[in-house]
Order: C-alpha cells, then sequence, then structure tokens
C-alpha cells in the first residue's frame, strides 16, 4: 500500500497529487487510468477535483503491480481484476512448468511444418 507522509488519518480522502506523489505514479497516468479502468472510480467534487478513498488507493497499488511489476498488458490487468484468466499469461504459465511434454511439442513443430509446406506447393 501507498505510504503517505502527510499526517493525515489512515481513512482519509486523498488528492490526485498526493496519490500520485505517493505511489510515483503520474496524475496524467491515474486520470487515464479511471478511464481504463471502471472500479476505479475517485470522489470527484466541485471543480472536478478528485478525491481517492483508500480502497481506490488499494486499486490503484493494485493496477501498478499488475502494469507495472508484473508485465500485465492493461487488458490483462481489467481480465485480472476481473477474476478472469489472461490467456496469455495463462498459456505463459502452462510452458513455463512444462505443461506441454516434449512429444507433443514435436508433434505440433511436425504439424506446422506439413501445413506449410501444403500452402508453399
Amino acid at each position: 500500500m501507498a505510504e503517505f507522509s502527510d499526517h493525515k488519518e489512515a481513512g482519509a480522502l486523498r488528492t490526485i497529487g498526493e496519490v500520485a506523489g505517493a505511489t510515483g505514479i503520474k496524475t496524467h497516468v491515474l486520470r487515464y487510468w479511471e478511464q481504463q479502468f471502471p472500479q476505479l472510480k475517485p470522489l470527484k467534487r466541485s471543480g472536478g477535483r478528485r478525491y481517492y478513498r483508500p480502497e481506490d488507493v488499494a486499486l490503484v497499488a493494485r493496477i501498478d503491480q499488475l502494469v507495472n511489476r508484473d508485465g500485465y498488458t492493461l487488458k490483462g490487468a481489467k481480465a485480472a481484476l476481473r477474476g478472469v484468466p489472461d490467456q496469455q499469461a495463462a498459456a505463459q504459465d502452462a510452458s513455463s512448468r512444462g505443461a506441454i511434454g516434449g512429444d507433443v511439442l514435436a508433434k505440433l513443430k511436425a504439424i506446422r511444418a506439413d501445413l506449410k509446406s501444403a500452402l508453399s506447393a
């Protein structure tokens, strides 16, 4: 979770600048994420000033973790937040665990070679 040095209570509302300063994420990125992630909806007061609740700050930290540290695309991060597995990440994870055995991989490569030769003929 973000560390704030503004001496406010833990449950206090934070401005976009305060959240940006604590998380290291630029304000324009936070505004963009608000457009891309429907779950991220800080309070907006008169003049359009944004106030992030503690749950908004936690969501920003989660999005930051997924996108900037775990290497998710925005689409993959959206799926992860919805609880839907990212197909590409699942495929990479499966291949890194050796889910596709050597025999299956060899057969798939042979099929691909056959298809390439059939298409070139």
